[in-house]
């Protein structure tokens, strides 16, 4: 698929097929967060996979602000959970950049899952802790974010997107580009 239209069809689904991922294509997004830039190539992350149901269903339970992605954490056939580990990352001028690099590594799954034709949405709401414990997460990882990944069960609406005037200056604050 053209990299434009991967981007323009990008959509946070919540409703998904129970239909199995195939593994070329489960490697595939995985090959395309490891591909990922961080700081200082670090590489600070790792994903836990998580197929079985039971435990899908736990951590749509550890989602928090009855989050609208409980149900496709339970239905997707696949959930991702992107930890990092901090100290294998930097922190500068108080940024954190485990989180920089995870969320990186993150949406370049996000955007190789739409090109396998895989729906998938951002979850950054949740009980760190209890996912940490179900997935025997060690102590010095934090967890970052988590997507259901599957084939769709829906097709979202267009959200409209801002101008890129309302978003972008040249040279200088307020200075439009156009």
């Amino acid at each position: 698929m053209d990299f434009n239209q991967v981007l323009q069809d990008r959509r946070s689904v919540k409703n998904f097929k129970s239909q199995e991922i195939p593994q070329d294509k489960i490697d595939s997004i995985l090959n395309a967060a490891r591909l990922a830039p961080s700081w200082g190539n670090k590489q600070c992350w790792k994903f836990v996979l998580v197929k079985n149901y039971e435990t899908r269903k736990n951590i749509s339970n550890a989602l928090l602000n009855e989050n609208s992605a409980r149900m496709g954490v339970e239905q997707a056939p696949l959930t991702v959970i992107v930890c990092a580990e901090p100290e294998k990352s930097s922190e500068v001028n108080n940024q954190q950049y485990y989180l920089v690099d995870s969320a990186i590594a993150m949406d370049h799954l996000i955007l190789a899952a739409q090109n396998e034709g895989l729906g998938t949405c951002w979850v950054g709401q949740f009980d760190e802790r209890r996912i940490k414990e179900m997935l025997h997460i060690p102590e010095e990882y934090r967890v970052v974010a988590l997507t259901p990944v599957g084939i769709p069960n829906e097709t979202p609406d267009t959200e409209a997107k801002r101008d890129i005037n309302e978003i972008a200056y040249s040279d200088s604050w307020g200075n439009y580009l156009h």
